[in-house]
């Protein structure tokens, strides 16, 4: 699998990682994806194939460090080359959206999924791909953030990755900006998954679950945003899905328009490009 454009999304066996493969595939990417459930891999696979796209599953144990990097050298040996790798790997205990439990009383343990798997896996990655893309001649690296990062959403500790997250994606933009490797964080409103749907909320942060987006609409902006060749102007940069979506004259597959989530904190600044 070596023509066109080639992306690494971990995390892609459902959810918004499936999305955004599906997203991606629509305008022709190869796709990688990886996850711990071979089933529900391959179901993202055919949806690669029905969108137009060519896809592969990789199995990937992504607490594991040296699986992910084992996981970033068998794409790029497969395909030549990553183009774009979506950080979405994640993992998170089961939280009451309708009346959350303070962080103390949370078990310490809830460090390793949001952290070890949310915060951790995704540097792993960036890290393994780093060399390869600057040997390429360049890349893009988006790490899928949350408006978490200014506003409380789920818990303290589910705020501290996504807050971490940005930082990574700043900083290692600037490392990288002279190779020609752009780093962006992408946040996703309100997102509707099947667990979210499953969970009968009718509403997070005051945001209702009928303004929520779907997971195919981030991959949709996903590959508009790497075929803008100005992109790497705005490395370093957070950028929010709805706002991005409505930039590039991005629809949802039902032909609506995404709301964007700024109300949820307030409004006020994101992570702006490098100066």
């Amino acid at each position: 699998m070596t023509a066109g454009r080639v992306a690494l999304v971990t995390g892609g066996s459902k959810g918004v990682g499936q999305g955004i493969a599906v997203g991606l595939a629509e305008a022709g990417w190869t796709v990688h994806v990886s996850g711990r459930d071979s089933d529900r891999l391959q179901t993202t696979v055919d949806r690669i194939h029905a969108a137009g796209g060519t896809g592969r599953a990789h199995r990937c144990e992504h607490t594991d460090d040296a699986d992910v990097r084992r996981l970033v050298s068998e794409v790029h040996a497969d395909a030549g080359r990553i183009d774009l790798l979506v950080n979405n790997a994640w993992a998170g205990p089961r939280m009451n959206h309708v009346t959350p439990e303070r962080f103390w009383e949370r078990p310490l343990s809830d460090w390793d999924s949001l952290i070890g798997v949310g915060l951790r896996a995704h540097y792993v990655a960036t890290h393994a791909a780093a060399p390869l893309m600057i040997e390429q001649g360049g890349g893009l690296m988006v790490n899928i953030s949350s408006v978490g990062t200014r506003a409380y959403l789920h818990s303290t500790l589910y705020g501290i990755s996504k807050a971490g997250l940005d930082k990574l994606t700043h900083d290692a933009a600037l490392e990288l900006r002279r190779y020609g490797v752009t780093v962006l964080s992408l946040w996703p409103g309100l997102v509707r998954t099947e667990q979210l749907l499953a969970s009968g909320v009718e509403d997070i942060a005051g945001v209702p679950v009928t303004d929520a987006e779907t997971p195919e609409l981030q991959g949709r902006v996903l590959a508009a945003i790497a075929a803008d060749p100005a992109i790497h102007e705005r490395t370093g940069s957070v950028l929010i899905t709805a706002e991005a979506a409505v930039e590039y004259g991005v629809t949802e597959p039902d032909g609506g328009t995404p709301v964007s989530p700024r109300v949820m904190f307030g409004g006020g600044p994101v992570f702006p490009p490098l100066r």
